[in-house]
């Protein structure tokens, strides 16, 4: 009996067309962020610091799906430049502390300009884009 190996091909993974997707929309904004000089992984990181200040590296990494060995050299390099600083916790010196500076909150100012730019390049309706997220975050969830 000779085996199926229809599970092999390309068009049946549904990994491939995310993945070739998200190295697609990565790519689109790679002119608008050299622009404020971040990368995609530092735009990431700075709009939870945005958001929230100061966090954890721990939690800036299981918020963001990265590990400490890819964290800790884009944290470096951000604080190198200005926007971010590190330190231990004053409760538990275990606990490594990123917070915003004053120069990275001024960024955000730019970086608000980068979302519409993308939000141009990607042809959904808002509800196609909704129901995108939906079901990436329910599939993020899973794992």
């Amino acid at each position: 009996m000779e085996k199926n190996y229809d599970m092999l091909k390309l068009e049946n993974q549904l990994c491939f067309p995310l993945y070739a997707c998200a190295r697609e929309i990565v790519k689109k904004y790679h002119p608008h962020l050299d622009e404020i000089g971040l990368t995609y992984t530092q735009y990431i990181v700075m709009m939870v610091m945005w958001d929230k200040k100061h966090v954890s590296v721990k939690e800036l990494g299981e918020k963001l799906y990265l590990d400490s060995g890819t964290l800790t050299p884009v944290l470096k390099s951000l604080e190198s430049k200005g926007f971010v600083t590190r330190r231990r916790s004053a409760e538990d010196e275990r606990v490594l502390i990123a917070e915003i500076t004053e120069a990275g909150e001024a960024l955000k100012e730019q970086a608000a300009e980068v979302p519409p730019k993308i939000a141009c390049c990607i042809s959904l309706t808002r509800e196609e884009a909704g129901e995108l997220y939906r079901i990436l975050y329910k599939i993020l969830g899973m794992m």
